[in-house]
């Protein structure tokens, strides 16, 4: 009976890992005029795709940086949509304004006029790397190499978590803030405590979106894509490490399921259909 039983459990587990796992289809790769694009971001209001060009040195302050705007279907519309901007990473959109992460500083897009509106330093900030936002307007903003995440509110930057490992893609998630920090992923919650979701990634986790409750895409910049599930289990989609192609912060399309990654020094964007 109880061997009857064991298999029962050992069957089921099997035919439930199954019935979870992805893949990814490839759908289009934009051409390579792209300029060192570091993060892909789907704006549902006008369908479009917003991307930062690095366009040099993603640790220097040289002003060749800019902001991309991509059709749905790959076309580069305007590879100079917005333009002088240091180093480029992670952005996030609040009420037709796109904030992006500059290196030291948060910058504030306006949408509809394409046009800085505001540059808002970040005291001690080096290498600012990714944005979210929660409902309120809240903005995060990471650092990877002092390793803390702020926040911008009503005008003010504070620190709101310091002493990580390597902090980079962040998510709001109801009340939460999700952290990618060196391979691992987890949560700050209102209360300031700290809980873990899963460990043992790249440690070059990068991009973080989700795709159902509790359930996430996650990139690591080295060439990795993961599925992470409920129980905090974790699935790669893709590891282009051997082909040294990288997958940077990756943009998501909730309505298509559709995962847009950011190549990097590829100079493209490739689509994916997630199944």
């Amino acid at each position: 009976m109880r061997n009857t039983s064991l298999l029962t459990i050992l069957l089921v587990s099997c035919l439930f890992s199954q019935a979870q796992s992805h893949t990814l289809e490839k759908l289009w790769t934009t051409d390579t005029l792209l300029k060192t694009p570091e993060s892909v971001l789907w704006f549902a209001k006008n369908d479009f795709l917003y991307v930062s060009n690095i366009d040099g040195d993603p640790a220097k302050k040289d002003g060749k940086g800019s902001i991309a705007k991509i059709s749905l279907d790959g076309k580069i519309i305007n590879n100079h949509w917005v333009t002088g901007l240091e180093a480029p990473k992670g952005m996030g959109i609040y009420k037709n304004k796109l904030y992006v992460a500059d290196l030291t500083d948060i910058v504030e897009i306006d949408i509809p006029e394409a046009k800085i509106l505001k540059r808002i330093p970040v005291k001690d900030a080096v290498f600012l790397n990714d944005i979210a936002i929660d409902k309120k307007g809240v903005v995060y903003v990471s650092d990877t190499r002092t390793n803390k995440v702020h926040k911008l509110e009503k005008g003010f930057v504070a620190t709101v978590l310091e002493n990580l490992q390597g902090p980079n893609g962040l998510l709001c998630v109801d009340e939460d803030l999700l952290i990618l920090d060196r391979g691992s992923l987890i949560r700050l919650m209102p209360n300031g405590n700290l809980g873990n979701i899963t460990t043992g990634m790249d440690p070059s986790t990068d991009g973080i979106e989700q795709v159902a409750k509790d359930e996430y895409l996650v990139s690591a910049w080295n060439g990795v894509l993961y599925y992470i599930y409920a129980n905090g289990e974790k699935q790669t989609l893709l590891d282009s490490r051997p082909q040294n192609a990288h997958t940077a912060d990756i943009g998501y399309n909730p309505k298509k399921r559709i995962l847009y990654v950011p190549t990097f020094y590829g100079n493209t964007v490739i689509a994916y259909q997630l199944k």
